[in-house]
């Protein structure tokens, strides 16, 4: 694979992380929202979808070049981004099992990605 695949792909694994950040600033915002339309939860569920949208155009660029055994595992790092922004931006609790996780997680890409 070139460095420009690797690039696009971590963008599209970015752009999926931050997406589902954005999906719960939206659910936290709509649980205190009397409307659904409202620009609180309106504004980050509508950023969300459009990040989702990009990326998904950047993942077919992907596919294009490099094959999904290939390109797939990528994903698995928003298995580590989200809870980490989880952590930092909503208070969420990780505990060792997580960090178990990702240490393992950091393995099978290394050893899909050989």
């Amino acid at each position: 694979m070139s460095l420009i695949n690797y690039v696009v792909i971590l963008v599209c694994v970015a752009g999926i992380a931050s997406g589902q950040v954005l999906f719960k600033y939206s659910a936290n915002a709509l649980a205190i929202a009397d409307r659904p339309w409202d620009t609180s939860v309106a504004i980050p569920l509508g950023a969300a979808l459009a990040i989702y949208g990009v990326t998904t155009i950047g993942w077919v660029w992907v596919l294009q070049h490099v094959p999904l055994s290939r390109a797939y595992p990528f994903m698995a790092l928003s298995f580590v981004l989200v809870p980490a922004a989880s952590y930092f931006l909503f208070d969420e609790q990780l505990d060792v099992r997580y960090f178990l996780g990702v240490c393992l997680i950091c393995l099978g890409m290394a050893l899909a990605g050989r």
